[in-house]
């Protein structure tokens, strides 16, 4: 490599600092405790899988196998693939590590996913993906479940103008009857249709009805509807039923559809109108024969993804870290008592920073920047008298103490803090 060529980031890489990175650990930091509200699991599986495994599952014809997965040959391996999304491999290692024996079992991960398409405009190569998945229940609460997981995250973010978009794919019957009755119908107009559509014809009609082209529009609207058989208009009814006890409300979707065959039943997607045009931020659906497609025996699922940079982007902008206590020693000698303070509060679990150079305005500057609630002031005065001084930031109120007694009104604060935070969540919800 030649030593004065300028080193740059991988096209379609991204990285993230301040706002920006405390923006999505939030999302990452809220998901996980949502995650255990509702005793979803933590999983991990890797970040390579055999390409066949997205092949299989995905389907040979989509976009994302066709044009933009991210691809390459292994010597011992064969053809593998960076992963596209989480669902496929949590399915690969249900079948291949033995986890059938947890079934039925509530998942979740988060951690990054390729896509090798041209980057665009908040669009990258990598990116993150938030995922949970309940593999090995065909009982409709499994859906609720799900469902009531994903609005208890975009709640707990804060993030307004949501709607749960619903619609039912019916059983395998149901979905079977209809897909041959959009084949006819669309093949009538085939001429008229965009040249995308007039490929799915035969191989993916569902993927029609979700088409923007206004060629296409111009026929989906009168397009065949879904007719549910007994037992899939019973299941449909139970995950509705679900939604109105746990005060989910949600706008019904006759056109919100998932084109390939494993799915069935519900499928969902949370809407916003908060990035312009309306965009999903959060989608899934029940896929009771993708780990039949992998080679294993008919295993009901479902599951959804949303991703974080998109979530970031709607997150409250006061979720930057903040410390608690702002430490000033003022002079050589009390140096070395700072840092036996900073060493005291971290132990006892409060964020705190050590600001020793500079005058002392410039220093509560940069604490008040930092978000202090306190200022712990250490001076000679103080290291004779076994003290410090403790200054509530937002009253201004200074009393000397010993260390260790200022971990009462820290943890004060802290209370306080947290009651307004929560008297202000539920007047949100009232």
């Amino acid at each position: 490599m030649n030593g004065n060529a300028k080193i740059r980031p991988v096209k379609g890489m991204q990285s993230l600092y301040g706002e920006d990175a405390d923006r999505f650990a939030h999302v990452v930091e809220t998901f996980e405790e949502v995650r255990r509200l509702y005793n979803f699991k933590r999983v991990e599986v890797p970040v390579l899988e055999q390409t066949a495994v997205f092949a299989r599952t995905m389907g040979e014809t989509t976009d994302v196998v066709s044009k933009e997965m991210w691809s390459f040959e292994s010597r011992s391996e064969g053809s593998v693939t960076m992963r596209p999304e989480f669902t496929a491999g949590i399915s690969r290692a249900f079948l291949s590590e033995g986890w059938q024996q947890h079934a039925p079992m509530k998942v979740a991960t988060h951690g990054p996913a390729f896509r090798y398409e041209r980057p665009q405009k908040g669009r990258y190569r990598q990116f993150h993906q938030l995922d949970a998945e309940i593999i090995g229940s065909a009982d409709p609460l499994a859906d609720v479940e799900l469902l009531a997981f994903g609005a208890h995250l975009l709640a707990a973010l804060g993030i307004e103008g949501v709607t749960l978009k619903l619609n039912t794919l019916g059983d395998q019957e149901s979905r079977e009857n209809w897909r041959g009755a959009l084949v006819d119908y669309f093949s009538a107009h085939k001429a008229e249709l965009s040249e995308d559509s007039q490929d799915r014809l035969e191989k993916n009609p569902l993927r029609i009805l979700d088409s923007k082209d206004p060629r296409d529009q111009a026929f989906v609207a009168d397009a065949p509807k879904m007719v549910l058989t007994d037992e899939a208009e019973a299941f449909f009814v139970k995950v509705r039923e679900g939604l109105d006890a746990a005060g989910i409300a949600y706008e019904l979707d006759p056109h919100l559809v998932r084109g390939l065959d494993y799915y069935r039943h519900t499928a969902f997607e949370f809407v916003t109108d908060q990035l312009g045009a309306q965009g999903t931020v959060l989608a899934g659906g029940r896929y009771d024969g993708l780990i039949e497609a992998l080679g294993g025996s008919p295993t009901p699922a479902v599951g959804w993804a949303a991703g974080i940079e998109r979530l970031a982007m709607l997150v409250d902008d006061n979720v930057t870290d903040k410390i608690e206590a702002a430490i000033l020693p003022m002079g050589e000698a009390a140096l070395a008592k700072a840092i036996e303070a900073a060493a005291y509060l971290r132990g006892a679990g409060f964020a705190a920073e050590i600001y020793a150079t500079g005058k002392i305005g410039k220093r509560m500057g940069r604490a008040d920047e930092a978000g202090a609630r306190a200022a712990i002031v250490i001076g000679d005065d103080e290291i004779a008298n076994g003290v410090v001084q403790y200054k509530d930031l937002a009253t201004g109120e200074q009393t000397a103490m010993k260390l260790e007694e200022v971990v009462a009104p820290l943890t004060e604060i802290l209370g306080r803090e947290a009651m307004e935070d929560i008297e202000a969540m539920m007047g949100d919800q009232q």
